[in-house]
């Protein structure tokens, strides 16, 4: 379980300023391509409730986890 832990600190102690900004910059432009193909007839169709609009939120949100998740990794790695 230390492990666990000592990975967790280690993962948040390499996270950057420049990492965040690369991974919003990533998000904004996969998230917005995804999110025209995944949910692009229901916008132009005005069908938007809470539901829709969460899974909107979420596809922006997974490529940025995804590549500060990368970002970090690399940047550890590199430190090694």
């Amino acid at each position: 379980m230390d492990s666990g832990n000592s990975y967790i600190r280690s993962f948040i102690s390499n996270l950057s300023i420049s990492i965040a900004k690369r991974s919003l910059k990533v998000a904004l432009v996969v998230g917005t391509i995804l999110m025209f193909i995944n949910h692009g007839d229901a916008i132009l169709a005005a069908e938007l409730d809470a539901t829709r609009i969460s899974k909107i939120l979420l596809t922006y949100m997974v490529p940025f986890c995804v590549s500060t998740f990368a970002g970090v990794t690399a940047k550890m790695e590199s430190n090694c």
